[in-house]
């Protein structure tokens, strides 16, 4: 399902997400390296005002510095971003938050007013199908 919305398209990450796991040197890491720029996009000059966007909002919560200054560290702030300025749906198992001390996904997309779902919302909504079979 993923290799085939990607084909079309319709699912996709960026570059930063792909630095942070193929930093875990693991399996995961490996199958993002595997992909390459099939499934990472790279930033575009449309990615500046988004993140000005989405940094004016961070700064205008009440979230305490610490959170402020990891959010605008991690791929999170690039990734609701990037969203933002191409009009995409951001997928997240991450969980809107009423604590300052961390920003979720979910609260970032909904400071900015970008969609987002869970993985579990988008396998419905692109009416996934698996398919169990044996190996020989």
């Amino acid at each position: 399902m993923a290799h085939r919305a990607n084909a079309a398209k319709r699912l996709f990450s960026i570059e930063r997400i792909a630095n942070e796991v193929q930093a875990g040197e693991d399996a995961l890491a490996d199958w993002a390296s595997q992909r390459g720029n099939g499934v990472f996009l790279k930033p575009d000059s449309a990615l500046q005002t988004a993140l000005g966007t989405v940094a004016t909002w961070v700064t205008t919560q009440q979230y305490e510095p610490a959170a402020i200054s990891t959010f605008f560290q991690v791929a999170d702030y690039y990734l609701v971003a990037h969203a933002l300025a191409h009009e995409h749906v951001v997928v997240t198992h991450e969980v809107a938050s009423s604590s300052t001390k961390r920003i979720k996904i979910p609260n970032a997309c909904i400071g900015v007013r970008l969609r987002h779902m869970t993985p579990f919302e988008m396998l419905r909504r692109e009416k996934a199908r698996f398919v169990l079979g044996r190996h020989r």
